[in-house]
């Protein structure tokens, strides 16, 4: 089991394309990503055990102690060096620019801190590109202002070009700022998002030794049960960072194929009727009995599914979530409406992004993968997904899909 732990924990590891480093409550080194010790010029596993400041210049060294220390106190997750730049060092002994997101975490009782390193070296260089570029025009503003007509409105137009660039660069740098901070909010949601049944099973297994006579079979059963429950969770997890991988590498072949609908509806409400709370209640579609479709089956029941299963986790007790299918000649239409806590306003444009998950929605168990695998695949499949959405009182989900699939 812990064999597993860990291996899940490397492969988490390997797919992020930044540097990670995992530290203890004293600064030595414990973890490293293939990505890190790239950037630090280090050999996989040379930097495991060796102090922190291996890795941050000489200059440093004197203030880096007293800041880790104020950070262990308050354990909170916050950017490293804010309002002024860090730099690290490399095993040759150059230095280079860096952006660090720090994660405090806890496992069997120790402190450790989860280090995210990005290279910001390309950054500073186009920032200093365009100091260079603002000085060398503003310098050819003082020289053209002597001249008159033409010269005047040639550098109207050297400065609107500059502007553009300015606002371009602008929108570039605030799309990084975001990425990165949904970057490091993934790394604290999958940690948690695994922690929380690895230690279902490690309480279960450790009671199960307990349970020695006959008529204690059904406590048995239970931890068992449970055991069972929490390793399926983690496989979904674990297929759905497959899916993805396969989605980004063009691995994926679909295969079409002509199928009732009436079947995969079928399959998808029999298996959500087990995840139904108290009092829920699926409505089934009308009329679909005569509709077929040529798709692949698997794909358009995994994007029903997922759609039914939100709707099932994102909605109280006693609700209602209807399934309504339409089809003509060219297309066919499904929507799953529940009555659940909806999608904030703000986080509704980002809803689709890979490991996002809306501000409501934190405290529920998931990945943010799930919306962002299907959305790919609709599209491979010339379809699409779409949503409205109320908060604190509906959401609406629609896919739409060509009814027979490119050869």
């Amino acid at each position: 089991m812990f064999q597993q732990d860990q291996d899940i924990f490397k492969l988490l590891l390997g797919s992020v394309s930044e540097g990670v480093i995992v530290v203890d409550e004293h600064q030595n080194i414990v973890e490293t990503n293939d990505s890190a010790n790239r950037m630090f010029g280090y050999k996989n596993g040379e930097l495991i055990t060796q102090p922190l400041t291996i890795l941050i210049p000489q200059n440093y060294h004197a203030s880096h102690g007293a800041h880790f220390d104020g950070f262990m106190k308050k354990k909170q997750r916050r950017k490293m060096g804010q309002g002024r730049d860090i730099y690290g060092a490399r095993r040759d002994g150059s230095t280079f620019p860096v952006e660090a997101g720090l994660n405090p975490f806890t496992v069997y009782g120790k402190n450790f801190v989860m280090a995210l390193v990005i290279d910001i070296s390309v950054r500073k260089e186009q920032e200093q590109r365009i100091q260079k570029l603002n000085s060398a025009l503003e310098e050819k503003v003082k020289e053209r202002t002597k001249e008159l007509g033409e010269t005047i409105i040639k550098l109207e137009e050297e400065n609107k070009k500059r502007i553009e660039a300015e606002e371009e660069a602008k929108d570039a740098l605030q799309k990084e700022i975001e990425l990165n901070e949904l970057k490091t909010k993934f790394l604290s949601l999958v940690s948690h998002e695994f922690k929380t049944p690895l230690s279902g099973i490690l309480t279960s297994t450790m009671l199960l030794s307990k349970y020695k006579l006959a008529e204690q079979q059904g406590k048995r059963d239970k931890h068992i049960k449970t055991i069972s429950d929490k390793v399926h969770y983690l496989n979904n997890i674990l297929n759905d960072f497959l899916s993805v991988e396969k989605l980004e590498k063009g691995k994926v072949q679909y295969k079409p194929r002509t199928f009732k609908l009436s079947k995969v509806v079928n399959e998808v409400i029999y298996n959500a009727n087990m995840l139904l709370k108290d009092g829920q209640q699926i409505n089934y579609p009308k009329d679909i009995d005569d509709m077929s479709l040529h798709q692949d089956e698997k794909i358009v029941e995994l994007a029903l599914s997922n759609l039914v299963h939100n709707a099932i986790k994102y909605s109280s007790e006693n609700t209602i979530i209807d399934i309504d299918i339409e089809q003509d000649k060219l297309t066919t239409v499904f929507r799953v409406k529940d009555n659940g806590i909806g999608i904030p306003k703000k986080d509704q444009k980002n809803i689709f992004n890979r490991y996002f998950r809306a501000e409501n929605a934190l405290l529920t168990q998931g990945t943010g993968i799930g919306l962002n695998i299907v959305k790919d695949h609709l599209e491979n499949l010339k379809g699409k997904i779409y949503f409205e959405s109320e908060p604190q009182k509906q959401t609406i989900f629609t896919i739409e899909l060509p009814n027979k699939a490119e050869q």
